[in-house]
């Protein structure tokens, strides 16, 4: 299976991925055919190299050099044809991705979300919801409700709604007294990586199933308390 990587910044989760497709990894049998970063300043363009991947295959679009959303997804779904992408990941991907591409590979795209999600219902996704901004807003939710002290790490189908795409995985973290947004971060990171790397291998396997929570993660009594969190996290963090 020849996978596309799509990457926004540090690019850990592409770097631990791309380790597991090589000879003995839990990911062999995929190959990392391509690997698009929504900026060049994005540090996960250095790691792909680094883990060698043909420089020919590590590249740079930015939705900011196309006139259209539209012809965005069109240059991303023709670098991905041209290599024979079977499947596309979305890890620390920042920007919208174009409808075109989604229907590309629709089934076949996955994106990764640091919070806890709950689809069709109130949650830690959507708009402006991403990086440290979760990590916050999961924080103070519990801190002002006083209940549920974890988060979680995700992976979920891509839609074109944001997180608006199904959950197929997920590791619940704890959440510690004493605890900053950084701090979550830092524990909840590791356990992006591996829902991730466990989602690619059920891929592989033709084991995907979707997750569907009985119990709605946000009690209706508790949806101004969420909207105040993801407020409060957007202002601390302007830059996500």
């Amino acid at each position: 299976m020849k996978i596309a990587l799509l990457i926004s910044g540090g690019g850990t989760t592409a770097a631990r991925i791309i380790s597991e497709c090589r000879p003995g990894g839990r990911l062999e049998g995929i190959t990392p055919a391509l690997l698009i970063a929504s900026r060049a300043s994005a540090g996960g363009l250095q790691k792909a190299l680094e883990l060698g991947m043909n420089p020919a295959d590590v590249i740079v679009l930015s939705p900011k050099d196309f006139p259209t959303p539209g012809t965005f997804g069109s240059a991303i779904v023709s670098e991905c044809e041209k290599r024979g992408v079977e499947f596309v990941g979305q890890y620390g991907w920042m920007v919208k991705t174009p409808a075109n591409v989604i229907e590309r590979y629709l089934g076949k795209m996955t994106n990764q979300h640091p919070g806890p999600l709950d689809i069709g219902r109130q949650d830690f996704g959507g708009a402006g919801m991403y990086g440290m901004r979760v990590h916050a807003a999961r924080l103070y939710f519990v801190q002002e409700t006083g209940h549920d002290y974890w988060t979680e790490a995700t992976a979920q189908r891509v839609a074109v709604e944001f997180d608006h795409g199904a959950v197929l995985k997920s590791r619940q973290v704890p959440i510690t007294e004493g605890d900053t947004p950084e701090t979550i971060a830092a524990r909840v990171l590791p356990f992006e990586h591996e829902v991730q790397i466990e989602t690619l291998h059920d891929f592989l396997q033709g084991t995907v199933r979707e997750v569907h929570r009985e119990i709605p993660l946000i009690d209706p009594n508790e949806v101004m308390i969420l909207e105040h969190c993801k407020q409060k996290a957007i202002e601390q963090y302007p830059k996500g």
